[in-house]
């Protein structure tokens, strides 16, 4: 549950104390996507806030596969950071256990450039100087395995089916009592498309607390999974043979309270911001692939057919198209939004919402021009039809993905140099260690490299 009332540095163990908490874990995200943690005794939660304890920058450079570190000339052995834990965002788990986002701060006490959630909030303060704020709502879809990582049965299983909420009952009720609990607001948990696969929506928030309502979700999915035998696996194609797991994003934007997705005379009520801010991430995103699904296995999920929106192009409600586009109305009470389709569970969730955030603004302030909305299934036209709609199949090569990402301008401007270096780095070892795996060997690998 949620602290009852604000806390300060100074008087945090106290408090969690008092409410029964005896270990306070405080997670990161590194750049290849993994959730890193520490824990310390209730009694140290003050020093956890405050000035924070020590970590090596080769947090920032581990891999996926638990062994490599993908050191550069900037992140190595030498020197030391400070985690601090944000006790405004602080959560009592449970059975003794509290939970804070963290940030990484140099001795100083100045924000590290590689910090992901420092990442995010830089843009979101570019967003308020420009007079904008923005609503970030996630999605996580995850799939169901036994304790070593391997397939459940799957015999009354059905897409979206009534069985496997059944099937799964007691891990669904734990969920939903345990997010209700953390403060979460959880808009919809239903079975999905795979076999034991299931997708939960959160509520948007501003992009920082929407970041870390999805760790905490991710933590509360995997405590619940755990409790009942089972475990999560959080990669984007955990079976070859699958659809593959997305981690979609819908954000709005709103100009002195007023949306800059409805309202307007443009396509689906978008203002003519609001097409500029679509334009804008629309017109980058194949430099953003690297940041939003950039890992080995995140290819064998980019592909049509698997509504994982392979095409750089938007639609309104086109569940095909990269951007998707939901117009506001009575039964869309949130509002016109719209949808990132190809963010994977193995990104960084804050770094990609900054690439999304940061790419509308760059659209926003250049006036970007938004092409014509994409009716059907792209895959549905021919060759000449979409080549003269400019839309383009985006690569599902990992190579090709880290090179755009690396030789982004754009995004090094909006991000940082130390943040795209790192991510091409961790990507880059990948690919030269596993690069040669055959889809199946490469699913089996990764299965639960991003799992908590």
């Amino acid at each position: 549950m949620r602290t009852t009332s604000p806390l300060t540095p100074a008087g945090v163990s106290e408090r969690l104390e008092a409410q029964g908490v005896d270990t306070v874990i405080g997670t990161v995200v590194n750049p290849a996507g993994l959730t890193l943690a520490k824990a310390v005794p209730v009694r140290q939660a003050d020093t956890f806030a405050d000035p924070g304890l020590g970590a090596s920058p080769s947090w920032h450079a581990f891999a996926i596969d638990q062994t490599g570190i993908a050191f550069t000339d900037d992140v190595g052995v030498v020197g030391d950071q400070r985690l601090r834990i944000d006790v405004s965002a602080l959560c009592v788990l449970g059975n003794g256990l509290a939970w804070a986002p963290a940030g990484f701060f140099e001795l100083n006490g100045s924000p590290v450039a590689l910090c992901s959630r420092g990442t995010l909030r830089r843009v979101e303060n570019a967003l308020a100087q420009a007079g904008i704020t923005a609503a970030v709502g996630h999605e996580l879809e995850f799939v169901l395995v036994d304790p070593e990582g391997r397939r459940l049965p799957s015999t009354s299983w059905a897409q979206y089916g009534l069985a496997g909420i059944l099937e799964h009952e007691a891990f669904v009720h734990a969920v939903t009592v345990a997010a209700a609990s953390a403060g979460l607001a959880i808009e919809q948990f239903h079975p999905e498309y795979g076999a034991n696969q299931f997708e939960i929506s959160l509520a948007p928030q501003s992009p920082v607390t929407a970041g870390d309502q999805l760790v905490l979700l991710r933590i509360i999915v995997a405590r619940a999974a755990r409790q009942h035998g089972l475990r999560v696996s959080l990669s984007p194609a955990p079976f070859a043979d699958g659809v593959g797991s997305g981690a979609h994003q819908h954000f709005s934007l709103y100009r002195q309270q007023q949306p800059l997705f409805s309202g307007g005379s443009g396509p689906g009520g978008m203002t003519t911001a609001g097409q500029s801010a679509v334009a804008g991430v629309l017109c980058r995103l194949a430099d953003a692939q690297g940041l939003l699904c950039g890992s080995i296995v995140s290819g064998l999920r980019m592909r049509p057919g698997n509504w994982a929106g392979a095409y750089a192009c938007w639609g309104i409600q086109n569940r095909e198209a990269a951007v998707r586009f939901i117009e506001a109305g009575p039964a869309n009470p949130q509002g016109g939004n719209v949808e990132v389709k190809i963010v994977d569970p193995s990104a960084n969730p804050y770094y990609a919402t900054a690439a999304i955030l940061g790419l509308a603004l760059e659209g926003i302030t250049n006036e970007a021009t938004l092409p014509p909305k994409v009716k059907k299934d792209p895959a549905q036209l021919s060759e000449a039809q979409r080549c003269d709609a400019g839309i383009a199949l985006l690569p599902d090569s990992q190579p090709d993905i880290i090179a755009a990402l690396n030789h982004s301008s754009l995004l090094r401007k909006l991000l940082g140099d130390s943040v795209i270096d790192m991510v091409v780095a961790v990507r880059r070892m990948e690919h030269d260690r596993y690069g040669e795996l055959d889809p199946e060997a490469l699913a089996g690998k990764f299965r639960m490299a991003w799992s908590l």
